[in-house]
């Protein structure tokens, strides 16, 4: 992919100058209006003319845009490989990254690459807008200036928050523990099973207890084998045997991420179970989130649990669906035995589960 690379004149340029590498995908954030007042990606060589004070900062900026911007909606596992491309081919260059992302499936994209990103120790900060950089009342200043000071942030010359996050209003959570839960309002996203990991107001607090420590031991590890062969199943009131059958049988399919309720419960009539029972047995890896916001799945805390247990569904826990489709797709593009990927699934590789 032929990136374009923009270098932007930011900063005093001392000798403690610290770098960023700001990674722009698509999204709201970096659209301007045109003189018919539709919305346009603009050349991010003019950031300076939009967002002045970055001329600021003591942070040299380079921005590697993608050849054509896309609209978060259309992300495929192709884009997830050229973002940990780009960071891989960088790493060694940048004291952190910014990947600007439309919000739509920043939670998806963001547990992707804390997967694929084994052995990260620098900052990777996701961000983005509800209104476009040019409007009057855009969130994207905030959230663009606090993303870089963030991604250069250190205690001792070592990063703060050596993991993949997400920054939006004010808030810093872990990537792939996150949800998008507002289209309309600028808090756009939650965490609603793990602690945020800092709050920007007038200084960055930060949740040291919640963020994953630094280790020099670790190493980046270039992992970006994928397997899309997955889908997400969401039980519903009125579900019948044969949308569950035809779903289990569709041709190639590797793994289902059930969307159960509540706890992790599900219909117990005799059909509901033996549908899970052939597709399990048939080599299905069937994972089992719960369809809350909240929460975890608890198998055995209710009847029903009890019997997805029995038949070999796995317990995804506290696990968003973002977070577990994604580390599905993961874990079948490793070299991973059935058994193996149905263990990794239970358990911690970014900080997505509560073991």
């Amino acid at each position: 992919m032929n990136y374009k690379i923009v270098r932007l004149n930011t900063g005093l340029k001392t000798a403690n100058t610290a770098s960023v590498l700001i990674i722009y995908t698509g999204g709201t954030l970096g659209m301007a209006y045109d003189e018919s007042g539709a919305l346009v990606p603009f050349n991010f060589g003019q950031i300076l003319e939009k967002i002045p004070i970055l001329s600021n900062m003591d942070i040299a900026i380079t921005v590697i845009s993608f050849p054509e911007p896309i609209d978060s909606s259309n992300v495929t596992m192709r884009h997830w490989i050229d973002m940990a491309y780009i960071i891989y081919e960088n790493y060694d260059s940048y004291d952190g990254f910014v990947v600007l992302h439309g919000t739509d499936t920043m939670a998806y994209s963001a547990s992707m690459l804390s997967y694929m990103l084994q052995g990260l120790n620098k900052p990777v900060i996701f961000t983005g807008a509800q209104l476009p950089i040019s409007a009057m009342r855009s969130d994207a200043r905030e959230n663009l200036m606090t993303s870089l000071e963030i991604a250069t942030a250190k205690i001792n010359n070592i990063p703060i928050v050596p993991e993949v996050c997400i920054f939006f209003n004010h808030m810093l959570l872990r990537g792939n523990r996150s949800k998008k839960v507002q289209s309309i309002h600028f808090d756009a996203f939650e965490s609603e099973n793990y602690p945020s990991l800092a709050e920007a107001g007038i200084v960055i607090d930060y949740n040291m207890n919640a963020i994953r420590p630094f280790d020099p031991k670790r190493k980046l590890v270039k992992m970006n084998h994928l397997n899309n062969r997955v889908m997400v199943l969401k039980l519903f009131p009125g579900i019948t045997d044969k949308i569950m059958d035809a779903c289990f049988n569709i041709d190639g399919l590797r793994g289902v991420v059930l969307e159960t309720y509540g706890s992790g419960n599900s219909p117990s009539e005799a059909w509901f179970m033996k549908s899970l029972d052939r597709a399990i047995k048939r080599g299905l890896i069937i994972l089992n989130v719960s369809q809350c916001n909240g929460g975890r799945v608890i198998h055995g805390r209710y009847e029903t649990s009890k019997e997805l247990l029995a038949v070999g569904v796995v317990s995804g826990a506290d696990m968003t669906t973002e977070a577990a489709v994604t580390k599905m797709m993961f874990l079948l593009g490793q070299n991973y035995t059935r058994d193996e990927i149905c263990f990794k699934l239970t358990q911690s590789l970014a900080g997505e589960i509560t073991v």
